[in-house]
Parts: C-alpha cells; sequence; structure tokens
C-alpha cells in the first residue's frame, strides 16, 4: 500500500501527573527520557511512526504551552506539524481539529491516532498492525482500533468486547461495545470469556470517516470547528483556533464516537504493549537486578532493599537499606519515597504540595 496517504496523530498534551516529580505540568512525560534509552518518549514514539508514515505527514498535538519543547525534541519537523491546543478539551474535539487538517490537505488520508507515551518494543510488528487497520479503513468506512491482549485482570483500563467468530481479510473484529474499567472480579470474567481486549487508545480510519462521524454524532462539535475549514492550514488559522476552539465540548472519542458507531473494528495487536501511565508500569518493563529493584537513572548501592523503583538526578549516587516495594524518586528539588502499592496517591501529594509549596513543583 503506497503510504503518501498515511498520517499520523502523535498525542503529546498531557500533564502525566502520575508520574511526579519527574513530570511536571511545565515539562510533562512524554518529553523525558523515562525509560534510560538516550530518547524521549516522544522521539521515541515519532521514530516508530517515521518508519511507515512520512515525516512531514506526522502531526504533534499538543497544548500550546508546549510547543516550543515540541520543536526542541523534534527538530526535523516543521512548525505547521505541530497543532497546539490553546485549552484542554478532551480528546474529541483535538482529533476533530486534526482530522479537519488532514482532509483539507488531502481527501484521500488514512490517520493513525496513537498517544506519545507508549512502550512498545516490537516496531515491526506495530507498523504491520497499523497497515491492517489503513487496509481496513481504506477499503470501507470501518473506524479501526488496536487492541492489546490482556495479561492479567487489570481494573486500570476499559475493555474492548467483540464478536467472536470469523475476523475479516485483515484480522479485525467487529466490536459489540466498549466496557468500562471494571472491578476485579468483572475483569476476571471478561479474560475468562477469552473475546475481550484492553482499549490501549490507538484508532486509525479515514480522515473522512472520522469527520462523517462526528457529523453524525457530534454535529454542534463538527459545525463549530468545520465552520473555519478556509482558515486551517493558513495564517488565519490561529485566530479561529484561539477563538473557537474552547467552546467545543469536553469529551473523549471514545463516548463521543467509539461507542456510538457500529462501524467499529478492533485488530488484536501483535506486539508487547505498556501504557507507562505510572511508576509501578515503568517498575514492570525496566531491567531489574538480582534483588528486583530498578535503577532508572543515577547509580544505587544497596542493602536489605527489594522490589523498588528508584530513579536519581544524573550522576548522583544513592545509599539505600532496607526498604522494599517503595518508589523512590529524587528530582533536584522534590524528593518522593512511596510505597509502590500506593502509587494511586501520587496524584493527592501533587495536589497537597501544590497548596503548600505553589505551583512550581508540580
Amino acid at each position: 500500500m503506497d503510504n503518501k496517504n498515511f498520517y499520523a496523530v502523535l498525542m503529546a498534551g498531557g500533564v502525566g501527573s502520575r508520574f511526579w516529580p519527574v513530570s511536571t505540568s511545565s515539562y510533562p512525560k512524554q518529553f523525558h527520557d523515562m525509560l534510560g534509552s538516550g530518547q524521549s518518549l516522544l522521539q521515541k514514539t515519532f521514530g516508530r511512526l517515521a518508519r511507515f508514515i512520512p515525516k512531514e505527514n506526522i502531526l504533534i498535538l499538543t497544548n500550546e504551552r508546549y510547543g516550543d519543547l515540541v520543536m526542541e525534541q523534534l527538530p526535523e519537523i516543521s512548525r505547521e506539524q505541530v497543532v497546539a491546543e490553546p485549552a484542554m478539551r478532551n480528546t474529541a474535539p483535538c482529533i476533530l481539529y486534526a482530522a479537519l487538517k488532514i482532509s483539507k490537505l488531502n481527501p484521500d488520508a488514512l490517520m493513525l491516532v496513537a498517544p506519545s507515551d507508549h512502550w512498545i518494543e516490537d516496531e515491526a510488528a506495530f507498523e504491520n498492525d497499523v497497515r491492517s487497520c489503513f487496509a481496513t479503513a481504506a477499503a470501507s468506512n470501518s473506524l479501526c482500533t488496536l487492541g492489546i491482549q490482556p495479561t492479567f485482570p487489570n481494573t486500570g483500563f476499559g475493555y474492548i468486547e467483540y464478536q467472536q467468530g470469523e475476523p475479516n481479510a485483515q484480522g479485525l473484529f467487529p466490536v459489540q461495545q466498549f466496557r468500562e474499567k471494571p472491578d476485579y472480579e468483572t475483569a476476571k470474567a471478561f479474560i475468562a470469556q477469552g473475546n475481550f481486549l484492553w482499549n490501549a487508545g490507538i484508532f486509525a480510519w479515514s480522515a473522512a470517516s472520522i469527520l462523517q462521524a462526528f457529523k453524525d454524532f457530534q454535529p454542534e462539535q463538527h459545525e463549530l470547528l468545520a465552520a473555519g475549514v478556509s482558515c486551517l492550514n493558513t495564517p488565519e488559522e490561529a485566530a479561529f483556533i484561539a477563538e473557537n476552539y474552547p467552546k467545543a465540548e469536553n469529551i473523549s472519542i471514545d463516548y463521543a464516537i467509539m461507542e456510538q458507531s457500529d462501524a467499529v473494528f478492533v485488530l488484536p495487536a501483535t506486539f508487547d504493549w505498556n501504557d507507562l501511565g505510572t511508576w509501578g508500569s515503568l517498575y514492570d518493563k525496566m531491567d531489574k537486578n538480582e534483588a528486583g529493584n530498578a535503577v532508572a537513572q543515577g547509580s544505587v548501592l544497596s542493602e536489605d532493599c527489594k522490589g523498588n523503583m528508584i530513579r536519581l538526578p544524573k550522576g548522583k549516587i544513592g545509599v539505600i537499606e532496607g526498604l522494599e516495594d517503595f518508589i523512590i524518586i529524587d528530582k533536584a528539588e522534590v524528593l518522593l519515597i512511596l510505597p509502590r502499592e500506593k502509587e494511586q496517591d501520587i496524584k493527592q501529594w501533587v495536589n497537597r504540595v501544590r497548596e503548600s509549596f505553589g505551583d512550581e513543583y508540580c
């Protein structure tokens, strides 16, 4: 399949507060080298997409405050490829905005929408899966998504239930329904049933199909932003978006479109995946020493320490004794020491630090 019609929208606007104190509102996790690979998550994801999508066809969707950070980390792109949101409005409005821009550039475009902060090691398998979704999207008006084979009854992800039976020629199944984050017993039942996948938030469709879906299911939202099509990809775009984008409804693409459409197909992904949403998920993917400690950065001497997630400033030495299953994150101005089982409390601690010491630490 000729890739001149391949486009990607790389979602890079989140704050990533569960990776505090490394990730802050002024410098979120997608701009950090969380894996110790020498590249930020944004740079890793861009490189993965650029294997099969022309670099000039990759748009970076982010908050306007991060535009300069994007250009600093991806000097090979043009400023026009940075799609800057003047306000945070969840995923539906920004995907609509990007689709309108892409459709104006190329009415035959096929679009991939992917987060900037996922860990995917087998990039060839990822490319093959996306090409399968593109093939389905090109042959029909289907909205495609990649689902992840569950490895345990995770209660932190939404699930996709697909129709059992034979898949289409590209291996995709019709989606029966999207399911909210379940409790543990429900998650176990999902996995036992065998036709449930984790919802990874990776989508593929034609620009024409997603725009038609917005017309059908979100007509007011479509009318609001489509009114400025003549301005898009011109110097007038910024003024139109600054005035109208904040008026868009704050709603996710799942609620706005995917859960309402009966033309959704899912491909069970063939690659290993981690959403890198928390320090715990990073711990799961990192190499550990014989005691099960993962050191993302810095150097550590330890005694009687097991199962810790440790990140220190570059060049810093940590001496740690007697800690088991802790998150230990040392940043110049903030030190976080928290049991791994309590990582869900990090957002609360961010709010307490903000109230006590100010926004500059958050």
